[in-house]
C-alpha cells in the first residue's frame, strides 16, 4: 500500500480490505483509490469555501479522518456528482475543454462511494448512517455489444498465419469457444488444460471450468509441442512471448488486432472483448440457456448476461423480416 501514501488511514484500511479480504484485482482497488481520493478532496474544498476551480489535485487528504465523514451529508454527494457533471474537465490538456465526464464515469465513482460507505456502515460499523444507500445511479443508455458473426470469426480464424500461427490460432479459438477475459487467458497455466474444459481464474480470483469443442481441442493439441520447446521465464504459463515471458495483456490485443487487419475486418470495431461477446451470441444461438452462459462467462449478476438476449431478438426478428412471405398481404383481399 505504498503506493497510496497519501491517503487517510481510513481509506487505506478499506483499499486493504478490498484487495486482501475480498480479493480484488490491482487495477479495482486503483479506480477506488483515485475515485474516493477525488470525492474527498472535492468535500474538503467545499468545507473550505474555496472556488471549485481551484486545483483540486493539489488538495492534502491525509488528515481526513471518521469525523470528517461522519460529517458528509446526502446534500454534499450530490454537489460531487453535479460537479463530475457540469464541471470536471475530462481531458485537462485540452485547448478548449469539455466540461462534464460521461454518466458511465459518475456511475463508476458513484459505485466506489457506494462500496466505501458499505464498508464503514456494514463491515466496520464506524458509521450508523449511510448517505449514499438508496441513491440512484446516472442513467445509462443502453448499447448492444458488438460481436462477428458466424462468417467474420470463421474468416477470422483462417486468415491467422506468421510466426506464431499455432499460438495465435490456438487464442482465437479459446475467445470464440470459451468467451474468456484477455486477462484469464493470460493467467492460463499449462496445468489448467484438461481433456475438454480449462481452469479460469476470474475477477475476485474466483476459479470456473469452462467447457471446449472439438476444434478447439485440436487447436491446443497442435500449439503445444510447440511451447514444450519453449522456457520462459515462469514456465508455467500456457501462452508465452517472443521475450520468453507470460504472454502480456498488451500483446494478446495486438494479435488480434493483426488477425482482424488480415482478415479484412474493421480492427477499430473489433477487439478481443469483442470475441467474448461473440461467443456468447453464438452460444444463445444455438440454444444454450442465458443461465448457462452467465457461468461460462464467469458473471457475477445475471442481468450482465442478459443483454445478449436482446441481442438474440434483434437477430430473431431480422430473421422473420427476412422471410419473403413476411412481405405478404391479403387482408384486404
Amino acid at each position: 500500500m505504498k503506493k497510496y501514501s497519501d491517503c487517510p488511514q481510513i481509506l487505506r484500511d478499506f483499499l486493504t480490505y478490498h484487495e486482501t479480504i475480498k480479493g480484488q484485482s490491482p487495477k479495482t482497488i486503483s479506480e477506488y483509490y483515485l475515485d474516493l481520493r477525488m470525492f474527498l478532496r472535492f468535500i474538503k474544498l467545499m468545507r473550505h469555501d474555496m472556488p471549485v476551480n481551484s486545483c483540486l489535485d493539489d488538495i492534502p487528504i491525509k488528515d481526513v479522518d471518521i469525523n470528517f465523514i461522519r460529517d458528509i451529508n446526502a446534500s454534499d454527494i450530490f454537489d460531487f456528482l453535479s460537479y463530475l457533471a457540469n464541471d470536471r474537465n475530462p481531458t485537462p490538456d485540452s485547448p478548449v475543454p469539455d466540461l462534464g465526464i460521461s454518466a458511465s464515469s459518475r456511475a463508476r465513482k458513484l459505485s466506489a462511494i457506494k462500496s466505501f460507505y458499505k464498508y464503514l456502515t456494514v463491515r466496520t460499523k464506524q458509521l450508523q448512517e449511510n448517505p449514499v444507500a438508496d441513491l440512484e445511479y446516472p442513467k445509462l443508455r443502453k448499447s448492444l455489444p458488438k460481436y462477428l458473426t458466424f462468417d467474420q470469426s470463421s474468416a477470422l480464424l483462417q486468415a491467422v498465419s506468421g510466426q506464431n500461427q499455432e499460438r495465435d490460432y490456438a487464442i482465437l479459438m479459446l475467445f470464440l469457444n470459451c468467451g474468456i477475459r484477455r486477462s484469464e487467458l493470460v493467467g492460463l497455466n499449462l496445468s489448467d488444460v484438461y481433456e475438454d474444459r480449462i481452469r479460469v481464474i476470474g475477477k475476485g480470483n474466483k476459479e470456473r471450468f469452462v467447457y471446449f469443442g472439438t476444434a478447439c481441442r485440436k487447436a491446443i493439441d497442435a500449439y503445444l509441442p510447440i511451447r514444450q520447446k519453449q522456457v520462459l521465464t515462469d514456465n508455467r504459463a500456457l501462452f508465452g512471448s517472443r521475450d520468453s515471458n507470460r504472454i502480456s495483456v498488451t500483446a494478446v490485443h495486438r494479435l488480434v488486432k493483426k488477425a482482424l487487419l488480415q482478415a479484412g475486418l474493421d480492427s477499430t470495431q473489433f477487439s478481443a472483448h469483442k470475441l467474448r461477446h461473440t461467443a456468447a451470441t453464438m452460444m444463445l444461438s444455438g440454444g444454450v440457456d442465458v443461465k448457462t452462459v452467465q457461468e461460462v462467462l464467469g458473471h457475477e449478476n445475471l442481468n450482465t448476461t442478459q443483454i445478449y438476449t436482446h441481442i438474440e431478438n434483434t437477430e430473431l426478428k431480422i430473421a422473420a423480416e427476412a422471410n419473403p412471405l413476411s412481405k405478404l398481404d391479403f387482408t384486404e383481399k
